[in-house]
């Protein structure tokens, strides 16, 4: 039988919560706890899909607001049991993101009439590639749990909201070479030396600032891995650097690796290659839209530009605008020293309240 989740003390929810282990791929016991807190609630209609829930409301509201959250976290480093020390909750996901979950099941439970109609989407599989995202599930399986007018994601902002993310690529560089044996190297031709012209260019590049609705984004270029070299007495015949680059939402993926071929073009030669491994898009602030406006300006919020890549690129690539706001530290996140404030957790259970109660 599933223990029932503290309720009205935000730090003792969010501790009970990180108590639940949930590493991406085992998120089952938290979604069958989150689900058995839910389920019964006349205000909500609960949906299951694997170990993704979503409760939903509906009243008629001319609106709607998707508030999600993701239920997995990393491994843990010594800290997958709570602690909670006066006012702050220490433990693994703290930050990221069992305090948002512990803010969102606590509005799920509590708002029961709210101004806009609401879908609390609890999904799983956030911390490994997007391939196996739970939001990605449901958006193929059931995407009529997802439709909304404008979505908020629980990610750790610290309390701001970090409005809309970056995009981002890999690519990976292949330098063509000669082989020769190294006793004879000038017969050859070293594609690991032709690197340096590669890796000049990446430590060189200057990136943008683009001012998007408002928010300020500084695009990155970075080598992430090199690899190359056949034995230790042949001159290599190729050589390959995997590039990353995190683009602003005013470019699209296909625009993004434009530019990087562009900034490779000119240390390149005939038969060296540049190899698209993967890109996700960004997504605009949508701050223009009358719900996000009213959460940032009636609580006096900062606002500011999402420069990781989130799943709010999963709504906006439909669509509905969408923004991070979460109380936990971006910067604690996935340490061994993750920790989360009262105050951190019951502010943005406030700020939320309020938007749904009063709306826009």
């Amino acid at each position: 039988m599933t223990q029932s989740l503290p309720a009205g003390d935000l730090p003792a929810l969010t501790a009970a919560l990180i108590d639940i282990g949930s590493v991406s791929f085992y998120e089952g016991p938290i979604t069958d706890a989150l689900e058995a807190e839910l389920a019964g609630l006349a205000h909500l209609e609960t949906h299951r899909v694997g170990d993704n829930l979503v409760a939903r409301t509906n009243l008629g509201r001319a609106r709607r607001i998707v508030l999600a959250g993701h239920t997995d976290t990393v491994p843990a480093a010594g800290n997958d049991r709570a602690r909670i020390d006066g006012d702050t909750v220490w433990g693994l996901g703290a930050a990221d993101m069992k305090s948002g979950v512990a803010v969102l099941l606590e509005l799920a439970r509590t708002v029961t009439a709210p101004t806009v109609d609401v879908s609390y989407v609890l999904y799983a599989r956030e911390e490994v590639d997007s391939r196996h995202s739970g939001l990605k599930e449901l958006f193929e399986a059931r995407p009529d749990l997802l439709e909304a007018d404008v979505a908020l994601l629980a990610e750790p902002t610290g309390g701001a909201v970090e409005a809309g993310c970056q995009g981002t690529l890999r690519a990976r560089v292949t330098l063509a070479g000669e082989r020769a044996h190294t006793a004879r190297a000038w017969m050859g031709r070293n594609a690991i030396h032709r690197l340096a012209g590669v890796l000049d260019a990446l430590a060189d590049y200057e990136p943008r600032r683009p001012d998007v609705d408002g928010c300020q984004y500084r695009e990155g270029l970075q080598a992430v891995a090199v690899a190359g070299g056949a034995a230790g007495n042949v001159v290599p015949d190729e050589a390959s650097v995997t590039v990353n680059h995190r683009f602003a939402p005013d470019r699209t993926p296909a625009e993004a690796e434009a530019h990087v071929r562009a900034v490779l073009a000119p240390v390149l030669d005939a038969g060296d290659t540049v190899e698209l491994l993967d890109a996700a898009p960004a997504a605009r602030p949508g701050l223009n839209d009358p719900l996000l406006a009213a959460l940032a300006e009636r609580n006096r919020l900062t606002v500011r530009a999402k420069l990781g890549w989130t799943d709010v690129a999963f709504f906006a690539a439909r669509g509905v605008p969408a923004s991070n706001f979460g109380p936990g530290d971006p910067l604690l996140a996935h340490t061994r020293d993750e920790h989360v404030g009262r105050e951190a957790i019951e502010s943005t259970y406030a700020a939320l309240g309020d938007l749904l109660v009063n709306g826009a």
